[in-house]
């Protein structure tokens, strides 16, 4: 599978509120952050630094309340909610702790399932699965269903699901979170994989040793990046 070209990220000024009761949760802070094209970026901080919500705004699933988000050169927060749906579709592929694989459905079906919604025709949609089956080593698993599958046979059914439409971005979020250490490994280097064919790949992770694989490492703290391992650290005040 050839990936389109990668895509470049641009956020600047990007603020997220969310109002709970009479009070105000800033879990983004006036961000500003380039992530160049095909760059292998892993998220890092404790839990409510934002890490989530960096994702979601990344993956076009929230909108920030002020700030800019350029895409590939392209300010995809004043696109509609429909046009960022086929952004989505055709330029981002997801992948969750959880794997969101839908139940009823067969291995090859939940593959298959983007380019269903894309409106891709039934015979390219087969080959295009058949394929995928056959590159994440699932042949012998395209009809079973999500329950008939193991931990890591599931995690590589949701990657294949994630990069049938051939996405400029991957978003990984605790892509190892439920799988043992071997399993993990083996799901991080099929995203790897992918990031070398091209792909720009973000891992959002609570896992020190996946953080270290990647070749930048963002650390964030209250809604802002604290540390960018591209840069050099500030100088300590005098």
């Amino acid at each position: 599978m050839n990936p389109m070209s990668p895509a470049q990220i641009e956020l600047s000024g990007i603020e997220r509120v969310f109002h709970l009761g009479d009070s105000e949760v800033h879990a983004l802070r006036n961000l500003q952050l380039t992530i160049g094209a095909g760059e292998y970026v892993a998220v890092m901080g404790p839990s409510g630094s934002g890490k989530s919500t960096l994702l979601n705004l990344l993956g076009l699933l929230d909108r920030p309340n002020t700030g800019t988000y350029l895409l590939e050169g392209r300010d995809v927060t004043t696109l509609t909610p429909d046009e960022q749906a086929r952004v989505r579709s055709e330029r981002i592929g997801f992948v969750f702790q959880s794997f969101h694989l839908v139940p009823r459905l067969s291995a090859a079906e939940n593959i298959a399932l983007p380019m269903m919604l894309a409106g891709l025709a039934p015979a390219q949609r087969a080959v295009r699965v058949a394929q995928a089956l056959k590159d994440y080593g699932l042949e012998n698993r395209a009809d079973h269903r999500p329950d008939e599958l193991s931990g890591g046979q599931r995690q590589r059914v949701a990657i294949a699901r994630a990069t049938i439409m051939q996405p400029a971005m991957i978003l990984a979020d605790e892509p190892t979170g439920n799988l043992d250490r071997t399993t993990g490994e083996e799901v991080v280097r099929l995203l790897e994989e992918l990031n070398t064919r091209g792909v720009t790949l973000i891992v959002v992770t609570h896992d020190p040793h996946l953080g270290a694989r990647a070749h930048r490492q963002l650390l964030m703290e209250d809604g802002a990046v604290k540390q960018d391992s591209s840069q050099a650290p500030c100088a300590a005040p005098t």
